[in-house]
């Protein structure tokens, strides 16, 4: 069976998010993201699912319309079509992410959705999942951590610029305040009670490293069998990293972006008794040179948003294995296609040494899918159906595009956002 590429419709959303702190702020009340559909006709459908951002969206749109005719198979062809597109566009990253812009960079980001798409379609088309094409399955069920915030019990009313606010969503996060260890550790009982995650990650880089280092005890003293993680998001020096790495030898699996740059994680990961983990220093296939040449890293935290989508995050893995370094996902505030495309690529890859991050426990049961992934016992069965194994629930789509028209948020921006309420808050990496 053959198909062509008819339409690309990209559709923005937004869905209400937690105020979670972070070294960068806070979260602000809606997260954005786009959702991409690439139409074969007779119903036949790709998905793929992306950032939001006003910039991001944009390109994706420019791209878009040059799809029309292409081969869902040709892959390669996608790539030359976005390619020359984009034109050698450099859009910088809003999402976190250290190392600077680069053409190559943006081009990655904007290939990942609709390559996710394409290989829906393949599926759909020869009756396999996704899994399938990325090399078989190694694995039934996909394993996930808890990702705990410290966070405030709710948005508060903002006297603010309605452009950095964008009004409060509805009521509906079932977590409470926390900002203390006792805070912490009820928020992660919570989670695994409703989810049973075998593994807890904390976001630091929010207190003074001595009051991360406590909450991390607490974890360590009501989940006594659990591995642990910490991520402070490059808020500390290389000295401080150093220190921290020592006073928490034998609680953590690994430390994750103690500090900025790869050859400041190079001399963190010399003297700590822990592996470092990246989604940070090495985010772009010309990190990996310098990033596993020093050291700098033992595991990286793959997001095949950025690395271009699900294929190169397979290639990054098969380059992890040949220098010894370990493999897990990153994610960021995302949707069940995000999800979907995560569980697929899991499946897939032996490499899979740590379970992956994800937020869907903050999406508080908002989706765009007819029937979202559930995860229990602390893993997402994979589907047995073709593609990515999920559907578009038209109505929810629609509702969660109502959310985008009507909030005033256009880019996400948790320095700004925070300030608002701190005005004196600067964002400092590192800060300690």
């Amino acid at each position: 069976m053959t198909a062509r590429i008819r339409e690309v419709v990209v559709t923005p959303v937004a869905f209400p998010d937690p105020p979670l702190l972070n070294s960068a702020g806070v979260h602000q009340p809606w997260a954005l993201r786009a959702i991409v559909e690439l139409r074969c006709g007779d119903g036949l459908i790709g998905l793929g699912e992306t950032y939001g951002d006003a910039p991001h969206l944009e390109l994706l749109r420019g791209v878009g319309p040059t799809l029309v005719g292409l081969d869902p198979f040709d892959t390669n062809g996608l790539w030359r079509r976005v390619g020359r597109a984009l034109g050698g566009v450099d859009a910088p990253d809003r999402h976190g992410l250290t190392g600077g812009s680069s053409p190559q960079k943006t081009a990655l980001r904007v290939f990942s959705p609709f390559e996710v798409a394409c290989l829906d379609l393949q599926g759909h088309l020869i009756g396999r999942p996704v899994a399938d094409l990325l090399g078989g399955r190694v694995r039934d069920r996909v394993p996930f951590s808890a990702y705990l915030f410290y966070k405030w019990a709710a948005h508060p009313p903002a006297d603010g610029p309605a452009s950095l606010v964008g009004g409060l969503p509805p009521a509906g996060d079932p977590y409470p305040e926390a900002l203390d260890p006792a805070g912490i550790v009820e928020q992660a009982r919570l989670m695994i009670a409703q989810y049973g995650f075998g593994s807890i990650k904390l976001k630091g880089g929010v207190f003074p490293p001595g009051e991360e280092i406590a909450a991390i005890r607490a974890l360590r003293e009501a989940f006594p069998e659990l591995p642990l993680r910490l991520d402070p998001n490059a808020a500390w020096s290389v000295a401080t990293s150093i220190r921290v790495a020592e006073e928490t030898e034998g609680l953590l699996e690994y430390l994750e972006d103690p500090t900025p740059g790869i050859a400041g994680m190079a001399e963190v990961a010399e003297a700590a008794p822990m592996p470092l983990a990246t989604n940070m220093c090495v985010v772009s296939p010309a990190d990996i040179p310098p990033g596993f040449t020093q050291e700098a890293v033992g595991v990286v935290l793959s997001d095949h948003h950025y690395w271009g989508g699900l294929r190169r995050s397979a290639e990054l893995a098969a380059m992890c294995r040949t220098w010894g370094v370990g493999v897990s996902m990153h994610s960021n505030s995302h949707l069940g296609i995000s999800l979907a495309a995560m569980t697929q690529l899991g499946a897939a890859l032996p490499e899979l040494t740590y379970a992956a991050d994800t937020h869907t426990p903050w999406q508080c049961g908002v989706d765009v899918l007819d029937r979202p992934l559930p995860i229990t016992g602390g893993a997402v069965t994979v589907p047995d159906a073709p593609g990515l194994g999920v559907a578009l629930d038209r109505d929810a789509l629609a509702r969660l595009h109502e959310n985008y028209l009507r909030c005033a948020i256009r880019e996400r921006d948790d320095t700004s956002y925070r300030r608002i309420f701190e005005p004196g808050y600067t964002r400092r990496r590192p800060r300690w």
